[in-house]
């Protein structure tokens, strides 16, 4: 493990998959990115609050924080898109070896409204996927 990519939202999922990567990263020795996707929704304007860009900017920068206070420093990334394609687009791109992301516990019917992006990251990203409960 050499590059972690933590897919980051603030929720209680997401805060999980932060301090997961931490422990890899202090483990490890590996270098630590996180990215917050801003939504982008085809045919519209983005009306929900979370696709406002200044509440990713906040979240990228409650995440650093979060890993400074652990010894870890993280690249900040903060992209626009679908979120699952670009996250794994971003780890490709990126050569990063593990993605970690929360799962925000859905349950069927949410699966099949809202689609699970961390579903869709783990069954279609390259590297290995931690979901984070």
């Amino acid at each position: 493990m050499q590059k972690i990519l933590v897919a980051y939202d603030g929720g209680d999922p997401a805060r999980h998959a932060l301090d997961t990567a931490a422990e890899l990263a202090r483990l490890t020795g590996a270098s630590v990115a996180v990215v917050s996707v801003v939504p982008t929704h085809p045919g519209r304007f983005p009306v929900d609050p979370w696709d406002d860009t200044s509440v990713h900017a906040q979240e990228l920068l409650d995440a650093r924080r979060t890993l400074r206070e652990k010894g870890i420093e993280a690249e900040l990334i903060e992209p626009t898109g679908d979120p699952a394609p670009t996250i794994e687009r971003i780890a490709e791109e990126g050569g990063y070896d593990t993605v970690i992301i929360g799962s925000r516990g859905l349950n069927a019917m949410g699966r099949i409204l809202q689609g699970s992006v961390s579903e869709h990251v783990a069954t279609h990203a390259r590297a290995t996927v931690v979901v984070a409960r």
